[in-house]
């Protein structure tokens, strides 16, 4: 059943207001039935970290792109090579301003589910540990608002990432909340964060990054150790609720991914003086010369490699939605690997691990 959108008066361009249907729930048994939570809710309550205390002084230098050129999907095309080196550096900055944006969004997005898990999960010590997670998106928020304004403008919001996060608050039932936000959208953004720390030698970029990696893995780690032993509890026609819920979700992912242009992105490509219908000519140019823009080996394809994974581990693939899966054109990745090299990430070597998984 779906939220009430409803207009407030407090609402503004930037703002949108709507009621969901959430239960709170009570629990007056302190003692939590998943012991696995008490590791994971110490190390959240050991692992915090002050986003103001990063080196916020560090300067950013324009000729020194974020993304390093051999790690940018758009430096190597012919098309990007001819413009001049002003539109590069102005593509560059603002089309990582707009990636990051997305990030910076999707933060919040995590804040506030993370926020309803703590009212509706019944589970005392997921209480305990839905309240850390909460804290560590508003950091999140934080660090990213940040960067970006110290590296160009704040973008809008991808639609389909919006619709995703929508989708996920406007659920009644706290098991969905946490497969749309501890396996399918922190599946993503573990994804894309590992990418990025890859991509970048930006050390300020670095730093936020690697501290934000660390805890999102104890968020997708949280979706596994809570939801697993719970949805196994569940009757066959609520597994299959869910697991319509989890197919449903990530249509949306894969629909949005493969659309059209989104309007921030054309705004990045107008602010760098670049005709869309030029750059699109220029992608088909670089695909007929075989310059893909498929992720380079060690990379991780946030999708096949950690939310089929997580999905399947808990589940929530059944027979039935496993045809619907493959008949949507989605892989049903079964290999392990990547996401638990990435789950419980608590240094380089953790990161390093995970590299090596995804060859």
């Amino acid at each position: 059943m779906a939220a009430v959108v409803k207009e407030n008066q407090s609402d503004t361009p930037s703002s949108k207001t709507y009621d969901t249907l959430m239960q709170v729930s009570w629990n007056f048994d302190y003692r939590g039935r998943v012991t696995k939570l008490d590791d994971l809710y110490n190390r959240a309550k050991e692992n915090q970290w002050n986003a103001s205390e990063l080196a916020w002084e560090t300067p950013i230098d324009p000729s020194n792109p974020i993304i390093a050129p051999e790690h940018s999907q758009y430096a190597q095309m012919p098309f990007f090579q001819k413009l001049s080196k002003s539109q590069q550096e102005t593509f560059s900055a603002h089309s990582t301003a707009q990636m990051l944006s997305q990030f910076l969004h999707g933060e919040q997005g995590a804040l506030l589910t993370a926020a309803a898990v703590a009212h509706g999960v019944p589970d005392m010590k997921a209480k305990y540990y839905a309240a850390t997670q909460t804290i560590d998106e508003a950091r999140h928020v934080e660090a990213y608002d940040r960067y970006v304004n110290k590296i160009a403008i704040h973008y809008p919001m991808i639609p389909w990432l919006k619709t995703l996060i929508d989708t996920t608050l406007q659920t009644d039932n706290f098991c969905k909340v946490m497969i749309g936000m501890n396996m399918i959208i922190e599946g993503l953004a573990l994804g894309a964060f590992n990418n990025m720390y890859k991509q970048t030698e930006e050390p300020l970029l670095k730093s936020i990054t690697f501290n934000v990696m660390r805890d999102e893995s104890r968020h997708v780690a949280f979706g596994h150790v809570y939801l697993t032993p719970t949805i196994a509890a569940l009757h066959q026609d609520e597994r299959e609720d869910l697991a319509q819920f989890a197919f449903d979700a990530v249509e949306i992912l894969v629909a949005g991914q493969s659309g059209e242009m989104d309007l921030g992105f054309i705004k990045v490509l107008e602010v760098s003086g670049i005709d869309p219908q030029d750059f699109m000519a220029g992608i088909d140019e670089a695909a007929k010369l075989g310059i893909t823009r498929d992720l380079p080996p060690g990379q991780i394809h946030a999708l096949n490699d950690l939310m089929m994974p997580a999905l399947i581990r808990a589940g929530l693939v059944t027979a039935r939605t496993k045809e619907l899966f493959e008949g949507a054109g989605i892989p049903v990745n079964t290999d392990l690997r990547v996401l638990e090299a990435m789950e419980d990430s608590e240094s380089d070597l953790n990161i390093l691990n995970a590299e090596q998984a995804a060859y």
